[in-house]
């Protein structure tokens, strides 16, 4: 597990929410540098990511960030992303100052209803050739 994590941003993602899709596509296509890689929540080597930092899959509605081998959830998770985007996604960074708890309660309320905001997929993602290089 370790040598998949190593050095590595990785972005886990709900493999079956349109808004998670959507929100993948957005990031390839808006990212500064190709070092983010994908993995869903729901996948082998997401769960097996989940166990090694201890993070209870049936209890998670969130993005999962790891970067520099932390995890990041929730609002922290997604705003941590904004770091690797282009500009002017990287100031939305700075909405860290805000309290992670006042944060979190927009991020659950979103992640709550994102399946009967955005609909719902029975499969997973699936990236072209050359982008499949970069999900787990």
């Amino acid at each position: 597990m370790n040598n998949i994590l190593k050095n590595k941003t990785i972005l886990l993602f709900d493999g079956y929410c349109n808004l998670c899709h959507s929100s993948v596509q957005f990031i390839l296509k808006h990212e500064k540098t190709q070092e983010i890689y994908f993995t869903s929540l729901q996948s082998k080597v997401g769960i097996e990511i989940l166990n090694y930092y201890s993070i209870d899959a049936s209890k998670i509605e969130s993005l999962v960030l790891i970067e520099k081998n932390k995890a990041y959830l929730k609002s922290t998770a997604a705003l941590r992303l904004a770091k690797y985007l282009k500009n002017p996604f990287p100031i939305a960074f700075g909405l860290t100052i805000i309290p992670a708890f006042i944060r979190n309660m927009v991020y659950d309320l979103i992640a709550k209803n994102r399946y009967k905001w955005y609909g719902k997929t029975d499969s997973c993602l699936i990236p072209d050739p050359e982008l499949a290089k970069r999900f787990l």
